[in-house]
């Protein structure tokens, strides 16, 4: 715990502290602190149409045992569609695009998708789209709540400007997304953000499982 002793840890911090000074080497500023606590509420269930949550449902109520229902879930949970690969590319997608004005980057990258094949999905950048031929609105409303803390910070405001721009074509902030910009701004390495894009979404999805499991 970076020379914190993990009892006085229990005894004085929550959760989301001690998980920032797991990962950054300090605790977090009060800002710092709300942000990360208000996305790992936002984060904490994927929905029951997200394909991890599928997966977590199909398994209990195939009789799976209950300790193995989290590992099949999350192994969905992993890949590049709505799961932890894509988080990571976000993150790495807007550390590369956060100096150049997000209008710009928009207008090349759908310029490039209209030569693609069409979907009913669109995916112009990992973390934006369109989600069942549509904006999602809780990805969209969880980012203007995020929005309004003071530890948002340019990743956040860059994406939220991106996704705007999206609009047009019924695209805008994914959840993956809106994770990755939130966990930028929070100094967090890509390389950690998929597993913890796993871990804040990991009771949900357990909890939807456990109630297929008697079925």
């Amino acid at each position: 715990c970076h020379g914190y002793d993990i009892l006085d840890l229990a005894r004085k911090r929550n959760f989301a502290e001690v998980l920032f000074l797991l990962f950054t080497g300090e605790l977090p500023n009060p800002d710092q602190a709300r942000l990360l606590e208000t996305l790992l509420i936002a984060c904490i269930t994927p929905g029951p149409r997200h394909p991890a949550t599928r997966a977590a449902m199909n398994a209990a109520v195939s009789k799976t045992h209950p300790a193995h229902i989290l590992p099949l879930a999350q192994a969905t949970n992993g890949g590049p569609h709505l799961g932890a690969e894509e988080v990571e590319a976000a993150m790495r997608f807007l550390r590369k695009n956060l100096n150049r004005p997000a209008s710009e980057v928009a207008a090349y990258l759908q310029g490039e998708s209209e030569h693609r094949e069409d979907h009913a999905d669109a995916h112009p950048a990992p973390g934006f789209g369109s989600r069942f031929g549509g904006i999602d609105p809780l990805a969209c409303n969880c980012a203007n709540l995020l929005l309004t803390l003071p530890a948002s910070g340019k990743a956040l405001h860059w994406g939220n400007e991106f996704a705007a721009r999206l609009n047009q074509r019924n695209g805008g902030w994914l959840m993956t997304g809106v994770v990755a910009a939130a966990l930028a701004d929070l100094g967090i390495d890509a390389r950690a953000g998929g597993g913890l894009y796993q871990l804040f979404s990991a009771p949900g999805l357990l909890a939807q499982a456990m109630e297929f499991a008697n079925k």
